[in-house]
Formats: C-alpha cells, sequence, structure tokens
C-alpha cells in the first residue's frame, strides 16, 4: 500500500461554513477503492433547483461526462452523487450502466426522474466502477443527508488531494440576501479546459439556467481555465453550479442586469479562491506560482504565453529550487508559438526587473530577487512590448514529490 501522502505545506484550512437553503449533503464510505474513510457524497436539492455546467473537452471523457451533459438539457437538479477512487473512465458500456444504475437508484430514492440525477466519478482510469458497493451505500447516504455536511463532503470527494477545499460568500441580488457556497477537489492531472476535476457550487439565488450557465462560463474563464498543476486536462473535468431559487430576490432574465453585478464579483471570486486551492495542492507543491504577461499581441496570445511559463517543467523545477532562472521564462515564451520580439521582451520575479527590452538591466541586484525565491508564492511578469494583450495564470512547481505520488498512484 502506498505511504500516505503528507500535507501540502501550501495547505488552507476551510474557511467557516454555513448552509444553503435548500441544500442537503451527506458522505458515506463505500469501498469503491478506499478503506477507512469516506468516498461517496451525496447532495440532495430541493424541487425546482436549476442547474448550470461546464465539462471536459478530453476527447475521452468518463461516463459520467456523458451522463451529465445528457441530464443538463433539462434545467433541473434534485441530485448530485460524486465517488472517489474510480473515475468510471475508460470503462464501456459497462461505464454507461452503471450511470444509469446508480442515477436510478438515487431516483427511488428521492422520488425524482434520473435525469434529474447528476453524476461524478474520479480515480484511476480503466476499472470497472464497482456501482453494487455504490448503490448498497445510498441509504445510508440518505439517512444522512444534512444541511450541516459541506465539510465532510469535501473530504469525501478527494483523492490525491492532501486538504479539503471549500469557499463561501455572501452577498446581495437588488438588495436581497442570498448566499454562495462551494467544494472542489483536485491535486494532479491539472490543466483545465473548461474547469478543474471537480467541483460544486450552490446558492439559493434565484437565477434561470441561461444567466446561471452564462455567469458560469464567464467565472471559469478568469478562474479554473487560468490554473495548471501538471499540463494534463483530465477526462473528469466537472463544474458545476446548482441555484435552489429559495431565496427572495427579484425576477433576473438577463446576465448583465445591474442588480447581478454584487453577485458575478462574488460567484467570479469564490471560483477563483477555489481553483488557486486546488494550485495549492498540486501534487508534491511547495510553492504557489503567478504568471502574469502583459504587452502580448491579444488576450488569447497572452493566455497562451502564460500557460507556456506555467507548464514548463525548465520553469517549475527552478522555482523548486529556488533558483532565479530567468532564461528558462525566456524560453518558455518563444516556445509559446506565439507572436514575441526578443528585442522587446522584459521579465520580472518578485517584482524586480531582471530583463528590459531584450536585455539584462544594468547593475541588476539579484538579491530581492533570491529572497523573493525562498518565500511560497512566486510572482513571475512578463512584458512582451508589443499590444495591450494580458492574461494571469497560477502554478505551482514540480518536486520529486509529484513523481512519488504518481508513481505510486494505482497500489
Amino acid at each position: 500500500m502506498a505511504k500516505p501522502i503528507p500535507v501540502s505545506p501550501l495547505a488552507r484550512p476551510l474557511p467557516d461554513l454555513s448552509t444553503v437553503a435548500g441544500v442537503r449533503l451527506s458522505a458515506v464510505a463505500a469501498g469503491v477503492r478506499y478503506q477507512g474513510r469516506t468516498d461517496l457524497m451525496l447532495a440532495e436539492f430541493v424541487p425546482g433547483t436549476i442547474v448550470a455546467g461546464v465539462y471536459t473537452k478530453n476527447a475521452c471523457p468518463g461516463a459520467p461526462i456523458l451522463w451529465c451533459r445528457q441530464a443538463q438539457t433539462t434545467p433541473y437538479a434534485r441530485a448530485l452523487l460524486v465517488n472517489a477512487g474510480n473515475a468510471n473512465v475508460f470503462t464501456g458500456r459497462a461505464g454507461i450502466q452503471a450511470c444509469e444504475d446508480c442515477a436510478d437508484a438515487v431516483s427511488k430514492l428521492l422520488d425524482c426522474p434520473p435525469q434529474d440525477v447528476f453524476l461524478s466519478s474520479t480515480g484511476v482510469i480503466g476499472e470497472k466502477l464497482p456501482q453494487d458497493r455504490i448503490i448498497a451505500a445510498l441509504p445510508a447516504a440518505q439517512a444522512g443527508l444534512s444541511e450541516d455536511n459541506w465539510a465532510q463532503a469535501a473530504r469525501a470527494i478527494m483523492t490525491t488531494d492532501t486538504f479539503p477545499k471549500a469557499a463561501r460568500r455572501d452577498v446581495t441580488i437588488g438588495g436581497k440576501p442570498v448566499r454562495l457556497q462551494g467544494i472542489a477537489k483536485g491535486s494532479g492531472m491539472v490543466a483545465p479546459d473548461m474547469a478543474t476535476m471537480l467541483a460544486y457550487v450552490a446558492t439559493d439565488a434565484k437565477l434561470p439556467q441561461n444567466v446561471l450557465q452564462s455567469l458560469l462560463a464567464s467565472g471559469c474563464a478568469q478562474s479554473f481555465n487560468s490554473i495548471t498543476v501538471d499540463s494534463d486536462t483530465s477526462t473528469s473535468d466537472t463544474l458545476m453550479l446548482f441555484a435552489t431559487g429559495l431565496a427572495d430576490n427579484p425576477a433576473v432574465d438577463d446576465v448583465n442586469d445591474p442588480a447581478l453585478a454584487e453577485f458575478t464579483l462574488a460567484l467570479n471570486d469564490l471560483l477563483l479562491e477555489l481553483a488557486l486551492l486546488v494550485v495549492r495542492d498540486g501534487e508534491g507543491a511547495t510553492k504557489q506560482i503567478r504568471v502574469e504577461v502583459t504587452g502580448a499581441d491579444s488576450n488569447f496570445s497572452a493566455h497562451r504565453i502564460a500557460l507556456s511559463i506555467a507548464n514548463s517543467p525548465l520553469v517549475k523545477t527552478a522555482i523548486a529550487g529556488e533558483d532565479a532562472n530567468w532564461g528558462r521564462v525566456v524560453m518558455a515564451v518563444g516556445k509559446s508559438g506565439e507572436p514575441a520580439d526578443r528585442d522587446l521582451l522584459s521579465v520580472a520575479i518578485g517584482g524586480t526587473w531582471i530583463a528590459r527590452d531584450g536585455g539584462v538591466v544594468e547593475n541588476y541586484d539579484e538579491a530581492p530577487v533570491v529572497a523573493h525565491m525562498k518565500g511560497q508564492d512566486i510572482e513571475i511578469t512578463v512584458d512582451m512590448g508589443l499590444d495591450d494583450g494580458q492574461a494571469r495564470v497560477w502554478t505551482c512547481d514540480l518536486t520529486h514529490g509529484y513523481i512519488d505520488i504518481n508513481g505510486s498512484y494505482r497500489s
């Protein structure tokens, strides 16, 4: 059996969590893969709850992704069932059948259509999901449903995560109080093309699906689509937003309604907090890295350049070794395939400009940069000097701990 993974030195404690009207959760041990811990989370939503979601663009998605995409063709959700330890990916017809069986079992317990049951699985790829164990655990999961089980739910969906991840915001829509609360899991195989591995947010706000979906997609672009741990896009990426509609906010039917301004900012901020918690729990990570690119040909170009830097093993290992090797940053800019001019390029680390307009800054003092590299939060800034395109992404360093975790993942 693999050794326990030590808690990330970048870990953050769970915030002060509360309840979301219309949401009850539970966490139980189904024995899908792990022993001696919870590995199955069930969330029940009040009838009429609206759902929005974005899912992986990986061309080999898991069966739960296919199920959720189809289920979301109607706007309603009554339940969410998530298991850890087995991803139900590359399992063919057996994987589809497992989804059908689990959704049918939950629908009977909650007296709702199977299409109102959403499913997620995370863990090992290519092994048949033992749905009989999951279904056998459902009565206990139903019996344990409580408004107060957010922390337990966050722990139940962990795989190689070393700490549970959650965030909360309390804001208003049209002067009426509403709440946002979410949980996430993710540590490796994180280079999202929509979201991270798994993240679920609930609100008591009353919003139609088109508005909810637009808000989620926009917020995702600035958060989960702007992080990377190891450049690998998961087959199970899922980000979902559930709105129970029990708040007393005025009706909103346009995503640009001024009444939504505070809610939109809060949602974006909450999604970014969850995404950064995933980065802070990157497998083997000891440092969080923010890469900011300005002066690029376009925002799209800036984003690609930033990801090229953030995904570079040479950049990430240099940071792990606390080596301010800015030449590797220049290399990563050049390999991105985006417009660049060596003689206009500027690079800073920790707010200290090392290179300006294609050359080393005269009398450059490395001392503050060396000091910055010894910290846990590293900042890299690149100015392309071309136009006004800009982007910001986050990643973590690459240490031998990543090899230790992934070299024994299936054991």
